[in-house]
Parts: structure tokens; sequence; C-alpha cells
């Protein structure tokens, strides 16, 4: 597979709790350089972001992250705040507690209801799939496709686990037609990246195939 074409669906990503602005300038200049498909910060760099891209790259940020167990409330407050500081796409983390309770109306409620404060931007939804058993894998395709999200995602890469094979073709198998697939966490080779691409996967969410490739 071609490296541009990979390039074009990273998430360019840098999330840790102790990021500076120096770190987050780099990973702007460098997803502009590449031509990724967005940069993925955390929501206090956003404003600032948004003013140094312009158009040039979307700016994405991540809501209810990592652990999922803010209230929908807090979420929606999150998610419209980051809309109005200029994110152009949102990447969400569920409710797991919920999900793990059985309780899909308030998983489901809660996507719709930081869909709606998304106000037309792109909405990924973390599932954490290493926390969640096939059952409840298969369980949470079919509420974020009813909740109508744009993205599934596997996982924020702070939970002990990342993206896997098994997971990609397992969305792919459950989701609806309208939802698309992002696989995030533990995306440490091109030939990973490319086989992820391969099973499914429109998105990437990884900081380490643009290092690859400025190594090379």
């Amino acid at each position: 597979m071609d490296i541009q074409e990979i390039l074009s669906k990273v998430d360019h990503t840098v999330l840790a709790p102790d990021t500076t602005w120096r770190q987050v300038k780099e990973l702007c200049d460098d997803a502009v350089r590449f031509k990724t498909a967005s940069v993925c910060i955390p929501p206090a760099f956003v404003r600032q972001a948004k003013a140094y891209l312009g158009d040039k790259m979307p700016v994405c940020t991540v809501i209810g992250f990592p652990n999922g167990y803010a209230t929908t409330a807090v979420k929606v407050y999150e998610t419209a705040d980051a809309v109005r500081n200029g994110a152009d796409e949102i990447d969400m983390v569920i409710n797991i507690s919920a999900l793990k309770d059985g309780d899909h109306a308030l998983v489901e409620a809660e996507i719709k209801a930081v869909k709606e404060a998304c106000a037309g931007r792109l909405l990924k939804v973390i599932v954490e799939t290493c926390l969640l058993t096939a059952e409840e894998k298969k369980a949470v395709c079919r509420i974020v496709t009813d909740a109508g999200a744009d993205y599934i995602k596997t996982s924020t890469g702070f939970a002990g686990g990342g993206a896997t094979f098994d997971d990609v073709r397992l969305f792919k198998a459950h989701v609806g037609p309208g939802v698309k697939i992002k696989a995030s966490g533990g995306i440490s080779s091109l030939e990973d990246a490319a086989e992820f691409i391969r099973l499914g996967a429109s998105r990437l969410g990884t900081s380490r195939i643009v290092k690859i490739v400025k190594a090379m």
C-alpha cells in the first residue's frame, strides 16, 4: 500500500497528560507536511491549534477522555466548548460502565446527545475494546449505529490495550453501513497500518506512523 494512502487516513495524535504547546505545534507542522487526515489533541489546545492551522488541517479533540465515566451533561458541555473553540472532529469515550451494566439505552442516548452538540462535526465513538467481551463489542456496534455516529473507534490507548485486527474484523461485520471504523492504540508499523486499512479501517489513531515516515 502506498505510504501517502496510509498517511491520509492517520489522525496524527498527541494526548499524553504532560503534552506541551511545543509538542502540539510540531504535531501540527508534521500533519500538514505529511498530509494526514487530522491532528488529534487535548481539548485545552484546540483554540490555539485552530488559530495556528486555520484551514490547513482539521483539528480533532477528545471528550470524556480517557475513562468515559463523566456524566452526559459534562460530555455535552465539553463537546459544545470544543466546537466553539474550533474543533472539526470529536472523539468521545462511551460510558463503559453503563455498557457493561447492560444499560444500552443510556449509552445510545449519550452518543445522540454528544452528536447533537457536535453541530455537524464528525463524531467518532471510542468503545475501549480491551475492556469488552465479544458480545459487548457486538452490542456496542448496534448502539453506535443506531445513535447515528460517524465512526466507531477501538481504543483510547490508555486502558492497557489498543487496536487489534480481530476487533476491526468484528466491527466491519456488525456496524451499520453508514458507520466507519477508526483503529487506534498501539499501531506501530506501516505494515500493521496497511493491514488495518485493508480490514476496513478508514482512520488510524496513532502518534508513530508519521515518526516512522520522517525517519525513512
